[in-house]
């Protein structure tokens, strides 16, 4: 009895000791140091995604965002075209194909 006691003690302990991880998916990753306009750092971000996925239309009136309105470090490191329609939203740059205004491609910013 001794021993069993012991050792119930012993995986009590083992799962105290053991870190929690959340419940949500990885929904990707955010940019925490940049270097000469690289990113050189980043962590994995849970939670919601991007309000707009790949596909989503915005249209052909929508005001879209300037090149140079977009933090340049994220421009120099994905290689953003300044004839390139993009929009600039809630830290996510969203990639927008010139033709069907569709979204492509999906950038998460860290804003600071």
């Amino acid at each position: 009895m001794k021993t069993f006691l012991l050792a119930l003690t012993g995986v009590a302990l083992g799962l105290a000791a053991a870190p929690t991880y959340s419940k949500e998916p990885v929904t990707g990753f955010t940019c925490t140091k940049w270097k000469d306009g690289v990113c050189v750092a980043t962590h994995r971000v849970r939670g919601a995604p991007a309000p707009y996925a790949t596909g989503y239309v915005f249209g052909p009136n929508y005001t879209y965002t300037a090149v140079s309105d977009i933090p340049q470090p994220v421009v120099g490191y994905y290689h953003l075209d300044p004839n390139g329609r993009y929009v600039f939203s809630n830290g996510y740059v969203y990639v927008v194909d010139p033709t069907t205004y569709a979204v492509t491609k999906v950038i998460d910013v860290e804003s600071h």
